[in-house]
């Protein structure tokens, strides 16, 4: 009954505001322009265009950390048939623009909370539908990611515009999404310091399953602070940006690399740790996102459909093999996806096994994780 009722009120929200459509422009740097309908907020947004390739998970995309920055092409046609559900991977959305080709006119599910479009004005993110995001992945996909704006402002000046799209930087982001003080999720079982880049809820959630207590500190922590709790593993999480602006978070990870502590190292973690110890990273033309990428064990020869969100990779042709060796490589371009650490209890990997959105085949490295903090007793 109540599911009923929730589905008669966002029907009802639904048509009430139908007629209210305003157009929108998505301008790229470029100078192509894609004409749509405004979703959300109706403010001007500047952003580096993005796209992700996910089926499903859109709500986790949303308000995945690593995206802030950016602005989301889904590429999948039909976005926001569930609605807005608990699915988050944090408490609010990150990007700052989101392109669709179609919203969903009324969404459907037992735990619909209300619509995408609602959500978006809540969270006061800009965004596009309407616009063939087939004709706009290909771009970006030939011409490599590009900055864009989003504007209902049907007298734009592109003469005025594309020097500041081709001036925009994504910045430092870190500090934006990480936690602003360290807090404890309770557990019976191994003790791990997580450090927040921007991590996903489900990150806490993997380790918290397998009972172990987490700690989660700021970006900024020092490795100090992190050693004195004598934690029995530590962790470095996802997060956005160029990795190689995080400077004082790379000094202090590469104390902690120097320490017997296990360390297991997701996305940006993975990254600052080749950065920590004398690799280097470079940007990827269009970068993965989504929810279907191969990646290869290079031990055992086995192939995983993992989930991705990154623009950069480690340069495997930077690697001392003394210090680290590649664990993981990404079937379709063979970018590096992995790392396994010489003569220490480290490995690292560019992909997400915490999934959300995207399959579980991955979840098996948490639980490698525990068996490294078992040996290390």
């Amino acid at each position: 009954m109540q599911a009923e009722r929730s589905a008669v009120r966002v029907l009802n929200e639904y048509t009430k505001g139908k007629g209210e459509q305003m157009k929108a422009f998505l301008i790229l740097e470029d100078g192509t322009v894609f004409t749509g309908t405004s979703i959300g907020s109706t403010r001007d947004c500047i952003s580096e265009i993005v796209f992700n390739t996910s089926m499903t998970g859109y709500l986790e995309v949303l308000t995945d950390p690593s995206y802030a920055g950016q602005a989301v092409v889904m590429t999948y046609p039909l976005i926001g048939n569930y609605g807005i559900t608990p699915d988050m991977e944090s408490g609010r959305a990150w990007p700052d623009g989101y392109i669709v080709r179609e919203l969903s006119r009324m969404p459907s599910n037992f735990r619909c909370e209300g619509t995408i479009q609602d959500f978006l004005k809540e969270q006061d993110i800009p965004g596009i539908a309407g616009i063939d995001t087939r004709a706009l992945t290909k771009l970006l996909r030939e011409k490599g990611t590009m900055n864009g704006m989003i504007t209902t402002n049907e007298s734009y000046d592109l003469e005025e515009i594309l020097p500041k799209l081709k001036a925009y930087t994504v910045g430092d982001v870190v500090s934006k999404v990480t936690c602003k003080e360290k807090y404890v999720v309770e557990g019976a079982g191994k003790k791990v310091a997580l450090l927040d880049f921007g991590a996903k809820n489900n990150i806490v959630k993997s380790l918290n399953d397998r009972g172990c207590e987490v700690t989660v500190y700021p970006a900024d922590t020092s490795a100090e602070e992190i050693i004195a709790s004598k934690p029995d593993g530590i962790m470095l999480s996802n997060g956005p940006g160029d990795p190689s602006d995080c400077t004082s978070i790379i000094e202090e990870i590469r104390k902690l690399y120097e320490t017997d502590i296990p360390i297991f190292a997701i996305c940006l973690g993975h990254q600052l740790m080749a950065l920590a110890t004398g690799a280097k990273t470079h940007k990827l033309k269009y970068g993965h996102r989504g929810g279907n990428h191969p990646v290869k064990d290079l031990s055992t020869g086995r192939v995983y459909i993992s989930s991705q969100n990154h623009g950069y990779v480690v340069d495997e042709g930077s690697l001392d093999e003394n210090t680290a060796v590649p664990a993981f490589v990404n079937v379709n371009d063979g970018t590096n996806e992995g790392l396994k650490y010489t003569g220490k209890n480290i490995f690292t990997v560019q992909y997400h096994p915490e999934a959300c959105p995207g399959p579980q085949d991955s979840g098996y490295l948490f639980d490698r994780f525990l068996k490294m903090m078992e040996v290390n007793d």
